[in-house]
């Protein structure tokens, strides 16, 4: 899942899910989570006929099913003000 996505789901901005992401990355192995190249993210939106979003500063995070299990403990520490 993308980090946008993911944003949503957990109803938090995706700039604040990077920075949790950033100031815990130590957590996230390299089969956890990985920054998609500018190529990789063009690829996908050739998929979609209509964009929702604009353009993007920084390329999305991609968290795979244990980098999502990882990013749900990160953002409870975020919301019970555990860092």
């Amino acid at each position: 899942m993308l980090d946008f996505d993911l944003a949503d789901l957990y109803e938090t901005e995706t700039k604040r899910l990077k920075e949790a992401v950033r100031r815990n990355i130590g957590r996230f192995l390299p089969d956890f989570m990985f920054e998609l190249t500018k190529a990789e993210l063009d690829g996908l939106r050739t998929q979609f006929a209509t964009s929702k979003r604009g353009g993007t500063r920084y390329m999305p995070f991609a968290f795979t099913e244990q980098g999502v299990a990882m990013l749900a403990s990160v953002l409870k520490l975020l919301l019970i003000g555990g860092f």
